[in-house]
């Protein structure tokens, strides 16, 4: 077997001179910032969200109250967005923090909160908004080490793939929307109703159109696809990964390969920012094909709404298993 060369360095963390950078910035980030009109005054909920699955969920369930921005942009790895100093004058301003929670966003968001000095934002306070206080962690590692891998200490973070998961993100939103402007929640909670009857039909659809992927084997490159899978039937076998953060070893791919010839696994799913050359050799190595495989809305042209991020991973996994 003609091993590819593995680089073993990790992919996340925060650089203390860009923390630095970030310190020095603040001040002049935030001077003249001038006074704007509450919501009562005809002014809007500003709104920042880790992701932009978040940023389409509260525009949908704030309506004309809420102003919202992604930091993360759909491409991107959601542990390792890049640390831009323009989000901190962003961060600064902001009535409202939505994150994934479960440390999803742990290696680049924090040092930017505590930069921002906005105590509305605050964990613990009305704005931070937190979509996981309501979701079953799955994979949850059984001994907390460093060993087990650096980004999934609190259980798997990638609940938003689930719609049935999106509905509660939906409902912690519009809760999270109601403590900041009580007046509001008639205009939350009509619309959080018209997401989850939008969401419950949509599922309906997208259970009938994944039926030939029940049962279907795959690996992925990151241990980020266990709440698609399980609602969609898909068989989660292995990661290119050996634990969520940690790069394989040749000693692992070696593995990998045989286990998946054992079973016949035939589908690696690609999650686009961890690059091509790794899945295409293990597909190359076991008669497997390659699919994308998107973490967020925006991972791809076209892909804009929560709907069409949901599609686009059925038609993706659709495709090789109809042999397209």
């Amino acid at each position: 077997m003609d091993l590819p060369n593995v680089t073993r360095l990790g992919h996340y963390g925060i650089s203390p001179r860009i923390t630095r950078v970030l310190l020095a910035l603040v001040v002049l980030c935030t001077m003249g910032m001038a006074g704007r009109p509450s919501v009562e005054q005809g002014g809007k909920i500003r709104v920042v969200t880790s992701i932009p699955d978040l940023a389409d969920f509260t525009r949908r369930i704030g309506g004309n109250l809420v102003l919202v921005e992604s930091l993360a942009k759909g491409m991107e790895d959601p542990h390792g967005v890049p640390m831009k100093p323009s989000f901190v004058p962003k961060l600064n301003r902001a009535d409202a923090l939505v994150v994934m929670g479960l440390q999803n966003e742990h290696a680049w968001l924090d040092a930017l909160v505590e930069v921002a000095r906005n105590p509305k934002i605050l964990r613990g306070n009305p704005g931070f908004i937190n979509c996981s206080v309501n979701i079953s962690p799955k994979q949850i590692p059984p001994v907390l080490s460093r060993k087990e891998g650096d980004l999934h200490p609190l259980g798997n973070p990638h609940f938003n793939l689930d719609p049935v998961e999106a509905k509660l993100m939906a409902e912690t939103i519009a809760e999270g929307l109601s403590r900041l402007y009580p007046p509001g929640r008639p205009v939350f909670e009509s619309n959080l109703d018209t997401f989850n009857m939008h969401i419950d039909q949509k599922l309906k659809e997208w259970l009938h159109l994944a039926k030939p992927l029940r049962g279907v084997k795959f690996v992925s490159y990151h241990q980020d696809t266990i709440y698609f899978a399980e609602r969609f039937g898909l068989k989660e076998m292995g990661q290119i990964e050996i634990k969520p953060g940690i790069p394989p070893t040749q000693g692992h791919l070696v593995s990998l390969v045989t286990m998946m010839k054992k079973n016949g696994v035939k589908v690696v799913l690609r999650e686009p920012y961890f690059g091509k050359r790794l899945p295409r050799w293990v597909a190359s190595q076991t008669g497997a094909k390659v699919a994308t495989f998107l973490i967020m809305v925006g991972g791809s042209p076209g892909v804009t709404t929560y709907e069409e991020l949901i599609e686009f991973n059925i038609q993706s996994i659709l495709n090789i298993v109809n042999g397209e």
